[in-house]
């Protein structure tokens, strides 16, 4: 649940220490060793009849390499005290980010409290904002913050292109939502769909609009870091940009362009991205099946691999700690090593709804959470590979959702919901779900949060 590790301060002791006691030297007419029988350095010796005492190493030495006092502990009281007290400059703490997850889904403790939006049509993506706000982004191009405390909505103007941007043939809405590390910097769609606009965290003041990369809609955004961000488009090209200092010195809105659009070889449609820290790569799911890796320093594309499972691959997510990605498709989710782009055996994992389609997915520690296209949400243990039980009964955990809104002339036709975005927030208690009816000529939406 939650480690500390404490650095010696001269003088005092830690909540966590345990006081070993010291070895009982026994009076012998032979000669007694202290040490090991490793190889001897410099040593002293002290001779009293036939009572022999050998050091190899010097105090300080021998009071780091056998100290007194355990410097760890796993007691979560200790690391609420202590850091309640401003020691984190004296160790390293660490909570396990998915206790409180687990816990809350192995015992049966979220409950849906669903959110009314309106007419809204399907959402899309989403990201917590903070501890009591949610933005999202549906298919009528709007760009949502929903308020927990107030139960309130606002929305947020889009940002507008340049006249000679023309949309195309269709808009498909708002697909993605990014936010830098720092939390100072939302990307996602402009009001033309092709395009991205950049907003100031936490006032959402316009920043910037990032133009002229694509010809299609804009389907995913990744941050590398602070200013660098890559897109993935329908028309198969990925663009790279850097939003510079530039964009919070200028009274008007700065628009700027890509560093540099290629297209992305073997693919058709980019649909997904994810940020391979480790290596230093960039992931990009295709519709026909394709995973694709670029090298981020030189933004080129290095190799592709075909999927076993390829159908309707719409949703992907990267977790450092294995260096893996989870890959949804119609009936399966795939884990993937990073590095090989190979399956990992025993986690090829079969949908409890195989022909519905998997939408979304995320990694919260080892737990996979998988968005399903017919109203459910499902949990995977990476470490037990398999899908998650309750504590009191053998049934799957499994978040049923209700039908959330569909037009009047609509209501009377029964219909799941597909789970195309979902997250958790910083805790790990509260979960929101959202999306809307699967098929596309139907309109609707979903949304609620699961604590």
């Amino acid at each position: 649940m939650a480690r500390v590790v404490k650095k010696p301060v001269y003088g005092s002791l830690s909540s966590c220490a345990r006081i070993l006691k010291p070895p009982i030297a026994h009076d012998r007419e032979d000669s007694i060793s202290l040490s090991s029988s490793s190889s001897l350095s410099e040593c002293s010796l002290k001779r009293k009849d036939d009572f022999l005492l050998r050091y190899e190493d010097s105090d300080e030495e021998e009071s780091s390499s056998n100290p007194k006092y355990s410097q760890i502990s796993n007691s979560f009281v200790d690391l609420v005290s202590q850091r309640s007290l401003g020691f984190e400059r004296h160790g390293h703490f660490q909570v396990n980010p998915e206790y409180g997850t687990r816990h809350l889904l192995t015992n049966g403790n979220f409950r849906e409290h669903t959110i009314k939006l309106g007419e809204m049509n399907k959402i899309f993506c989403s990201q917590w904002l903070n501890n009591r706000q949610i933005v999202f982004g549906s298919k009528c191009n709007k760009l949502t913050v929903y308020d927990i405390l107030k139960k309130e909505t606002f929305s947020i103007p889009l940002l507008k292109c340049l006249e000679n941007r023309k949309p195309p043939a269709s808009q498909c809405g708002i697909h993605s939502l990014a936010i830098n590390p720092s939390r100072s910097i939302l990307a996602t769609g402009a009001e033309n769909t092709k395009d991205i606009a950049f907003y100031k965290l936490p006032t959402f003041d316009p920043l910037a609009v990032g133009e002229g990369a694509h010809d299609d809609w804009m389907f995913d955004l990744q941050w590398l870091d602070d200013y660098f961000l890559v897109s993935g488009s329908r028309d198969t090209t990925m663009a790279l940009w850097r939003l510079n200092d530039d964009c919070h010195s200028e009274d008007s809105l700065f628009r700027f362009k890509a560093l540099v659009v290629k297209k992305c070889r073997t693919a058709e449609k980019v649909r997904a991205l994810a940020y391979n820290k480790q290596e230093m790569e960039i992931a990009a799911l295709s519709l026909n099946g394709y995973i694709h890796v670029w090298k981020v320093a030189a933004f080129k594309q290095i190799r592709s691999q075909k999927l076993h499972h390829g159908l309707e691959t719409v949703c992907m997510s990267y977790q450092d700690e294995h260096n893996v990605y989870a890959i949804g498709s119609r009936s399966h989710t795939t884990i993937l090593d990073a590095r090989t782009l190979q399956p990992i055996q025993n986690k090829n994992i079969v949908s409890l709804f195989p022909t519905s389609g998997i939408r979304s997915v995320s990694f919260r520690g080892d737990i996979l959470t998988i968005g399903t296209g017919t109203g459910a949400v499902l949990f995977y243990d990476l470490r037990a590979t398999k899908y998650m039980h309750f504590n009191d009964r053998p049934e799957e955990i499994m978040f049923k959702t209700n039908t959330g809104w569909v037009p009047s002339d609509e209501a009377v036709t029964r219909y799941t919901p597909a789970i195309y975005t979902h997250c958790y927030d910083e805790t790990g208690t509260r979960f929101f779900a959202a999306g809307g009816p699967l098929a596309i000529e139907r309109k609707g939406h979903y949304a609620s949060i699961w604590k």
